[in-house]
């Protein structure tokens, strides 16, 4: 089954709460974001966001530049009936972060949590710091949470990788510094506990590092 067939399935039969990855409140995600960049003009994007509650927190801290992006369409779509006449203030995008097509250094803020532990092939992975690379302008932060060392080795069926901070960071190589990192003990809605990554990564300013990716 292809990446698009198995996130479709999974959503078009589990409510967005039956699924592990499942936050009432994304409260880690929106305080580092917050943290990291509290002007509220700044342009962000949720890559693999799912159904996830992220935009109605920074909707509702006073973030008003959100593009939300994931595989599947379903996922989008519960998304979308959740925010209700705000999701009119999100630009939806439909597309694998693999091969999308994004605007060049577009973005202040990446957000990620737990898309970048299903890459499991290194080349993806080269792709997916190469998108990341093109998308967010120089001084930009990119927020990655993975499942950490101690997290499980598989998620909705599927193999994971698991990182420690400096792990996830050696993966983006010397363009981007680590701001900070944090760790979180996710209570999946069927009562198990997974360990997660947080860190806070920023790219390279213009002409202090040559990205080689």
């Amino acid at each position: 089954m292809d990446r698009l067939t198995h996130w479709e399935q999974v959503y078009r039969t589990k409510e967005p709460d039956q699924v592990s990855w499942f936050q009432a409140d994304a409260r880690l995600s929106r305080e580092m974001i917050v943290g990291a960049v509290p002007d509220r003009t700044a342009s962000i994007i949720d890559i693999g966001a799912g159904a996830s509650t992220l935009a109605d927190g920074l909707l509702g801290a006073g973030y008003r530049h959100l593009t939300v992006m994931d595989l599947s369409s379903a996922a989008l779509e519960l998304a979308k009936a959740r925010l209700g006449p705000l999701a009119s203030s999100v630009t939806w995008q439909t597309a694998d972060v693999l091969t999308a097509a994004l605007p060049a250094q577009a973005f202040d803020v990446w957000h990620d949590r737990a898309v970048f532990h299903f890459l499991t092939d290194a080349v993806d992975r080269a792709r997916y710091v190469a998108q990341v690379c093109h998308a967010v302008r120089p001084g930009g932060i990119v927020l990655v949470a993975t499942f950490a060392e101690d997290g499980p080795l598989r998620c909705s069926g599927l193999e994971v990788a698991r990182y420690s901070a400096a792990e996830l960071h050696a993966q983006f190589g010397p363009a981007f510094t680590v701001l900070t990192s944090d760790r979180e003990l996710h209570t999946t809605p069927s009562g198990a506990t997974q360990a997660f990554t947080y860190c806070v990564l920023q790219l390279a300013r213009a002409g202090h590092v040559t990205v080689g990716v």
